[in-house]
């Protein structure tokens, strides 16, 4: 549900099984107000008012880091990411996979740039990602779990839109393929929040204790998420 607080703010309201409200300014510039399925909209409407020059300074800082996003070029010597380094981009005759990484570069087929099909190019970074994704965040949520205390029933890789990951209630777990281009400390951090989650489906205080207990560094690692999040794309 979209409301709107005055004549210049538009947010959206999600209602779920959660204590608290909190506001969140998603990747691509909405605001997301998460609430208790109970409370009344005239109270959330008090809550938004309330944070309206937290809002406006978020939302110009949002517009700062986005204008740095990179938009990257699929010709030789582009710079793509992959667990935090970049890898320049070399465009192959022969190949029988799409993409590959080898040789510290990423090799993508050339004819598939030749026909000019940028949707295949990003296709192939995407499932490379996804693919080499799920490995290693098995991997580590294999690792986490037990430290956090919980047992995740699926974990899938894919595309979230502009969200890193999701929990649900009944135990899955999902993280966006973009998560591979961080470095490793942060694809740790992303993994440990969401492992909270079960725990914890809000953002209060009990719930980022439970993170620090794990990492006690996660607040810088969700602020280097924040600054840099808009160059992690394809």
């Amino acid at each position: 549900m979209n409301r709107n607080l005055g004549s210049d703010i538009t947010y959206e309201v999600v209602r779920s099984h959660r204590r608290t409200a909190d506001i969140v300014i998603e990747r691509d510039g909405r605001i997301l107000v998460r609430a208790p399925k109970e409370i009344p909209t005239e109270q959330l409407e008090d809550i938004v008012e309330s944070k309206r020059y937290w809002i406006y300074r978020n939302l110009a800082e949002w517009r700062d880091l986005n204008a740095t996003r990179v938009l990257r070029e699929y010709r030789n010597g582009e710079g793509f990411l992959y667990l935090g380094r970049s890898y320049r981009l070399l465009l192959v005759a022969e190949q029988d996979e799409p993409l590959l990484l080898k040789g510290g570069r990423f090799c993508l087929r050339r004819d598939i740039v030749d026909r000019g099909e940028i949707p295949a190019a990003k296709a192939a970074f995407r499932d490379y990602y996804s693919a080499n994704g799920m490995k290693r965040i098995n991997d580590r949520i294999e690792y986490f779990a037990p430290k956090v205390g919980v047992v995740p029933r699926h974990v899938d890789v894919r595309d979230l839109g502009h969200r890193w990951a999701a929990c649900s209630a009944k135990g899955k777990l999902a993280f966006h393929w973009k998560c591979m281009m961080a470095p490793a400390t942060i694809i740790d951090y992303i993994i440990v929040h969401e492992l909270c989650h079960f725990h914890h489906l809000d953002h209060t205080e009990a719930f980022w204790n439970e993170v620090d207990k794990v990492i006690p560094q996660y607040r810088e690692r969700k602020e280097w998420l924040r600054k840099n999040g808009a160059s992690m794309d394809v």
